[in-house]
């Protein structure tokens, strides 16, 4: 069974907005290393729409960006209701939340990757999540979403590796207590 791994970046005060976060190379770097970790990546449709428009590759576009690469390249699923179609070497996921990820996550392989917000609170209620990292950045937004606000139990980690970034962000890499 490959891992479900999930990745997120969050400001001190537990910010989760994107723009809220200035990123820096370091951070797609590392962002990068984590997607090459996986076979196949997994959005919600925000999450899905967002990374397509800032990193999809145009034809005959070059970039030596790793992270802007990586990304573009990697086989996603896109778990979304409301959207009857995907591309960008997508596949769309529908039915039941569960069953789904629990299907591609029991395929051989060394692993899924998530990010976004909605959907990582989707599969946390439902314990499919296997790894967590949060990259908590050094500053305090005072305002946007914050990370499984309303999650219905708690979910008990066990801190597994830290890494600092060059930025002063800390990665903390965290797995479920069992």
């Amino acid at each position: 069974m490959r891992p479900l791994r999930y990745s997120i970046n969050v400001t001190l005060d537990g910010c989760c907005d994107h723009t809220a976060i200035t990123p820096d190379q370091d951070m797609h770097r590392r962002a990068a290393a984590n997607i090459g970790r996986a076979d196949a990546l997994l959005f919600g449709r925000v999450t899905y729409e967002m990374m397509e428009s800032a990193f999809r590759q145009s034809a005959g576009a070059e970039t030596d960006d790793p992270f802007a690469l990586t990304i573009d390249a990697a086989k996603k699923y896109v778990v979304s209701s409301t959207i009857g179609t995907v591309d960008w070497n997508a596949e769309l996921v529908q039915g039941n939340l569960g069953d789904a990820v629990s299907e591609l996550k029991s395929a051989p392989g060394d692993g899924l990757f998530v990010g976004g917000v909605q959907l990582p609170m989707a599969l946390a209620e439902l314990g499919l999540i296997d790894e967590y990292e949060f990259v908590v950045h050094p500053r305090l937004a005072g305002r946007g979403p914050t990370l499984f606000a309303g999650l219905s139990k708690h979910v008990d980690l066990v801190l597994v590796d830290k890494t600092e970034l060059g930025s002063g962000a800390v990665a903390m890499t965290y797995e479920p207590k069992r």
